[in-house]
């Protein structure tokens, strides 16, 4: 196990930290309560997790900034600067989104969330200060604060990637479910009242059913933000909301309503079959429900035939 692989252990054991952790979690939490602020900071509305995209602006300036002020020379000062300029600016926005993101961690990640957060506010103040340095003509000190500040910028990076790929933080739970492609029974038709859910299993896959006007919905039981349990959440106009953190999806079609998810849930189709709820994956590239139509429209066209005949 390398020198870094250590630290992080030990800052994912560090109970220590949980005493700063959550009171500055509530705080972000009350913050980005309102629905467009949560689904903004959360990306919902483009379909994954905003803030990694965003830290690339300040990661990459500030490495051009550093490289430039390392062997640019004096003809490239004012590239540096205005590379400078721009990590500081885009910082602001990415520290947003992270600490949005962050406020839904608990216990390890929550604590190698903290000081990767921590170290990203530093370096953020080290280039500022590093700018300002550079604005009074202390070109020499300016330099100096960069080097320190993008030091500091590489072991957050590091414990960010940490967050995203070793320990999974945001990624879409649902990611590798794969339904039943075949017509799959679960419950008794008459087990399933109008206005009850149930959790079935199905192809290998916990699939969340709801009844509502007669009609039966099916979701993937397992929330793609953070794993929630779908089937413990709360049920309303139309949508299921996560016990967890809060997001909700629609029924008709596994929309997001609400983050932080911000990817839909699979959404499957269903019938009666037999007195028995069948479920099935939406056969790849054909609108939801519109299999089984078609499937009608063929039966029909065979009757009118063999009718004719």
């Amino acid at each position: 196990m390398s020198m870094r692989q250590k630290m992080v252990r030990r800052l994912e054991g560090a109970e220590a930290l949980d005493g700063a952790a959550e009171p500055v979690s509530k705080v972000v939490q009350r913050a980005v309560r309102p629905r467009l602020v949560r689904n903004l900071l959360s990306g919902t509305f483009q379909g994954h997790p905003l803030h990694p995209a965003l830290t690339d602006v300040p990661i990459g300036a500030w490495t051009m900034a550093a490289l430039l002020d390392s062997v640019g020379g004096s003809e490239s000062e004012q590239a540096a600067d205005l590379l400078v300029t721009a990590g500081v600016a885009a910082a602001v926005p990415t520290a947003v989104t992270g600490l949005n993101d962050w406020s839904d961690t608990m216990g390890a990640e929550s604590r190698v969330g903290l000081v990767h957060a921590a170290g990203n506010v530093t370096a953020l103040g080290l280039y500022t200060a590093s700018l300002v340095e550079r604005i009074r003509g202390n070109r020499r000190r300016g330099k100096v604060l960069g080097f320190v500040g993008f030091g500091v910028l590489s072991l957050s990076a590091y414990l960010g990637g940490h967050l995203s790929f070793a320990r999974g933080v945001n990624v879409n739970r649902t990611a590798w479910e794969h339904g039943p492609e075949e017509w799959t029974p679960t419950l008794a038709e008459g087990d399933l009242a109008d206005g009850d859910h149930r959790t079935v299993e199905a192809g290998g896959v916990q699939i969340l059913l709801h009844r509502m006007s007669g009609k039966v919905y099916a979701l993937d039981a397992t929330c793609s933000h953070m794993g929630g349990p779908l089937g413990e959440g709360t049920f309303e106009d139309g949508c299921v909301v996560c016990p967890w953190h809060g997001s909700t999806f629609r029924f008709t079609d596994g929309g997001i309503v609400r983050g932080p998810a911000s990817a839909p849930q699979p959404c499957y189709e269903t019938r009666i079959q037999d007195g028995r709820i069948e479920v099935r994956a939406a056969p790849k590239g054909v609108p939801e429900g519109e299999a089984e139509k078609r499937t009608h429209r063929a039966r029909r066209r065979i009757l009118a035939r063999t009718g004719a005949s």
